[in-house]
């Protein structure tokens, strides 16, 4: 059987927090990340749209939460999915009261959304153990609840040596790395998806 994609992807709406954002009527896989880590790139890559999400030259600009509704196809089957691509993290040149404010939007969102169901962190694999990711990371294990996963993801892996590479999958078995220049990877990310949120395996995977 081919390996899923998705056959539609649309950006729905920005919000600013978790009081004017869409109906929890759907299962959401939410995107994290340093604002420099290639968020937007990413999300092109997986639903293979050139322009879905919009870089920004200016790290940390997107200070937005925005939605894209998009469809999976695997098999015959189609199966709606919502991602939810979040403000980039890391950034100080925000007034100091809209990143209080901001900050407190995320942190309510991630912790209170009933509706997502899987976090994916970008993380670059040229700064593996960035200490902000690393909190991060700890920050939201403290309160995932059963129905929701976390994934990590290394962006940027076809800028490390062989021996890097080799390095950065023993300290993180359990990542997925991924190559927007060379476009490869992101089968797996979809897998992860459609597994976690359908409970969808391979035929003969068990795993």
């Amino acid at each position: 059987m081919e390996s899923p994609r998705i056959i539609e992807a649309e950006f729905i709406k920005s919000a600013q927090s978790i009081q004017d954002s869409l109906p929890e009527d759907m299962s959401e896989v939410v995107f994290l990340g340093r604002s420099n880590v290639g968020k937007s790139s990413t999300l092109n890559l997986l639903t293979n749209r050139k322009n879905l999400a919009k870089s920004s030259a200016t790290p940390g600009k997107t200070q937005l939460i925005n939605f894209f509704e998009t469809t999976y196809k695997y098999g015959e089957e189609r199966y709606p999915v919502r991602f939810v691509d979040l403000p980039g993290f890391g950034y100080a040149k925000v007034s100091k009261s809209l990143k209080q404010v901001w900050q407190k939007n995320l942190v309510e969102f991630i912790k209170e959304r009933v509706s997502i169901r899987l976090f994916i962190h970008l993380r670059d694999a040229r700064h593996p153990h960035a200490k902000i990711d690393d909190d991060v990371e700890a920050y939201i294990t403290e309160f995932i609840r059963p129905d929701q996963r976390y994934l990590t993801v290394f962006t940027k892996i076809d800028k490390l040596n062989q021996k890097e590479k080799s390095k950065l999958k023993k300290d993180f078995p359990g990542a997925i790395t991924i190559s927007n220049l060379k476009k490869s990877g992101q089968d797996r990310v979809h897998k992860e998806i459609l597994t976690t949120i359908f409970d969808i395996k391979e035929p003969g995977d068990e795993s």
